[in-house]
């Protein structure tokens, strides 16, 4: 599955992290790559595991366990490559994820008050209700889960 074959402006792709089910913009998503070798190293970088080699190219992996279920994902099967934005340059990054992405189209509500930052918005399908998350917003919120995930109670995301 590419992002750029089925962009259009209200599609999105459904991945799941951990035990919950998210969606994000299609137009960003690059891949769904397979199981490769995570090449780990020493590094103060909140949410970076290591990286992976796609296509002659480094890509940083991200946990973004720590932002979204308060605590480090579990084991994952796959590795979703996107597209992230900084000013005139762009950068691919991967996140892991549990099962396979499908490509959904559905109505798109504005999140509700107190909803976390990265969360964009609601998307309705015909069988549930799933928050769009805004990569470039986790990114950002990294430093503060890295600091929480380290708390004994931990942080959990909010639910639906």
């Amino acid at each position: 599955m590419t992002g750029t074959e089925n962009s259009g402006g209200n599609s999105f792709v459904l991945l799941q992290v951990g035990d919950r089910r998210f969606a994000m913009r299609a137009d960003i998503v690059e891949e769904l790559a397979p199981p490769v070798r995570l090449h780990s190293f020493p590094h103060t970088s909140p949410l970076v595991v290591g990286v992976i080699v796609r296509r002659g190219h480094v890509v940083p992996v991200y946990d973004v366990g720590p932002v979204l279920l308060g605590k480090v994902s579990p084991a994952h099967r796959f590795y979703l490559v996107a597209r992230r934005q900084f000013g005139e340059t762009s950068e691919s990054s991967a996140i892991p994820v549990n099962g396979e992405c499908e490509l959904a189209t559905g109505e798109v509500q504005p999140p509700r008050q107190g909803r976390p930052e990265y969360v964009t918005g609601i998307l309705e399908t015909a069988v549930e209700k799933l928050e769009i998350l805004n990569l470039e917003v986790i990114m950002a919120s990294s430093a503060a889960a890295a600091h929480v995930s380290n708390q004994p109670n931990g942080f959990t995301g909010a639910s639906l």
